[in-house]
């Protein structure tokens, strides 16, 4: 597929957008993360930040990153997507742990590893449904 112009810069913002809204949401997840931990195992914590900026990230993905109203369709991609996301993540998670990576290291290699499958799955979610 070859792309115009136009479309290439769509699709720039786009990525600009979600690498701005990942962050935000990842250091609310990892904030909450370090909270819970205190008093929790770290999958508990993990599970709970995620939770927490799972909603935060809903609102900004719709809002922000595609620039639309949230629906019941894209709700129901977003919350799927993240189901996958969520299990991804948490198998990393104990993989990162069982290797012996400290429990404040492990969960923001996790992020790293997930973001760009985040974001295919995502696009796909919001943009490639319309089309």
């Amino acid at each position: 597929m070859k792309w115009t112009k136009k479309q290439f810069q769509t699709e720039f913002w786009r990525v600009l957008r979600f690498g701005i809204t990942g962050t935000v949401s990842s250091l609310i997840h990892y904030g909450v993360y370090c909270m819970v931990l205190a008093c929790t195992t770290p999958t508990v914590a993990y599970s709970i930040g995620y939770l927490v900026g799972l909603a935060c990230n809903y609102g900004l993905t719709s809002f922000f990153t595609f620039q639309q109203h949230p629906s019941k369709k894209n709700a129901v991609g977003f919350v799927s997507s993240h189901i996958l996301n969520y299990l991804l993540e948490i198998g990393l998670l104990q993989l990162f742990l069982w290797m012996e990576i400290s429990q404040w290291l492990a969960p923001i290699l996790v992020m790293i590893v997930v973001v760009p499958v985040n974001f295919l799955i995502l696009r796909y979610v919001f943009i490639s449904r319309k089309m």
